[in-house]
């Protein structure tokens, strides 16, 4: 079939994508990743399995509840510990491994003199990435959803809501909007 200059030919695959949900671009347009500052970044599991752990509910402030992290959430944990090694411009400065999903804040920074290492500066994208692999690696499968959340850290009083939030996760985990009943 012949299309004339101009003419518009819709076969029977770009009509189905015409009707495809467009995906909501979830980075800022023109921002560098790389550049320093802060950054809360939330990471989910695939389907948001509980598989890091259970949120054991406290007693109040003696005993605030907290993540009983599985074997997986325990590797999760270890990976978010080393991340300052792969890259010495990068400083986990708060984070919190809940059953189906984690958030932390990452700071990009200056390099540190002390390591003697030189090293590019990553983006956001390639960090987040490079724990989402080093988790895959050592649970043998891949338990994250494909994309991640994150939002820049702009001043002083956003970093304190932002830390707030992270260590109250766990107590207000039945009110989340990540949160997933357990049913028998």
């Amino acid at each position: 079939m012949k299309i004339a200059a101009g003419e518009i030919h819709l076969n029977r695959t770009s009509a189905c994508l015409s009707t495809m949900p467009v995906r909501k671009q979830n980075r800022l347009k023109g921002y560098d990743y790389s550049s320093d500052g802060a950054y809360f970044v939330t990471i989910c599991t695939k389907k948001r399995e509980c598989i890091f752990g259970e949120v054991i509910v406290g007693d109040g402030l003696a005993r605030p509840a907290y993540v009983n992290l599985s074997e997986y959430g325990l590797i999760v944990d270890q990976e978010l510990r080393q991340l300052p090694s792969h890259y010495n411009m990068i400083n986990v400065n708060r984070y919190v491994i809940m059953p189906n999903h984690l958030h932390a804040i990452l700071t990009i920074g200056d390099a540190s003199p002390s390591t003697g290492r030189a090293s590019p500066s990553p983006t956001l994208g390639n960090i987040v990435g490079g724990v989402k692999s080093g988790v895959s690696r050592l649970c043998g499968f891949s338990p994250w959803q494909r994309f991640f959340h994150d939002h820049i850290i702009r001043n002083e009083q956003e970093y304190v809501r932002i830390v707030e939030y992270i260590k109250n996760n766990p107590e207000t985990w039945d009110t989340d909007c990540h949160f997933i009943p357990i049913t028998s």
